[in-house]
């Protein structure tokens, strides 16, 4: 049975490399308030070189490889960074999806007036605001998101309903 995920030290690391990222996905949903599980930490990445050469020195101290049905030992690198959409990762303390956009496209530039800041352990972590997330997952239409979208919706009634 494999270790449990410990997403925060994840955060940690990107932190610590001054990577530039915003959280998205399950995680952010948690943090947003949603009763959901995952199974992995999602991020969307600001594409400037400067940032993907951080993000692959974090990579390498979280001995990040791709998550690989063949088995391979295939790890990121720079031209990867550069021209990959979505990077399924897994580190040493759990799966990382680094992704250069969401939903219909939207990237970080487009995100981050969509996001909160939230102080976890000692570190100021962007996380994507819970509305956006209910957008991001409408447009993937996926099984999986159709699925925790009646929990988000509600959840985000919940949020704006003022407490009696």
């Amino acid at each position: 049975m494999a270790a449990a995920p410990r997403f925060a030290e994840i955060l940690e690391v990107l932190s610590r490399h001054r990577v530039e990222f915003i959280l998205v996905g399950g995680v952010a949903a948690i943090l947003e308030g949603a009763p959901v599980s995952t199974l992995d930490l999602d991020v969307v990445v600001q594409p400037t070189p400067e940032d993907r050469e951080r993000l692959l020195e974090a990579l390498e101290e979280l001995h990040a490889r791709y998550l690989d049905p063949a088995g391979r030992h295939v790890v990121p690198d720079a031209g990867k960074l550069e021209t990959l959409r979505i990077h399924r990762l897994v580190t040493d303390f759990g799966p990382l999806d680094v992704l250069d956009s969401i939903g219909d496209g939207l990237t970080y530039k487009d995100l981050t007036e969509e996001t909160s800041s939230y102080e976890l352990g000692g570190m100021t972590v962007r996380v994507l605001n819970l509305a956006t997330i209910i957008r991001s997952k409408e447009a993937a239409n996926r099984d999986k998101d159709r699925a925790v979208l009646p929990i988000l919706r509600r959840t985000l009634r919940l949020k704006a309903t003022p407490s009696a």
